[in-house]
């Protein structure tokens, strides 16, 4: 499974979000609907499932879900 992949059922089952709406260019507040508890819920996720911690601030710079699958790949490698 894919690092998008991953991230995109982690929205969909425990954020509940409609998967027509995760796309690349998906704004993550505006369109999905994230919010600040969410947020955090992302952070716990990303720590356990991909193994690095992530400030709630380096979220804040990510507005596209295309951005938050660029970065966590990025920090994976």
């Amino acid at each position: 499974m894919t690092i998008e992949e991953r991230i995109k059922n982690f929205l969909v089952d425990e954020m509940e979000i409609n998967p027509a709406k995760i796309n690349p260019d998906a704004r993550l507040k505006e369109d999905m609907g994230i919010d600040s508890l969410e947020v955090v819920d992302t952070v716990v996720f990303v720590e356990r499932e991909f193994g690095f911690k992530m400030k709630s601030e380096e979220f804040k710079d990510i507005k596209t879900f295309g951005q938050f699958v660029d970065y966590i790949t990025e920090r994976v490698g």
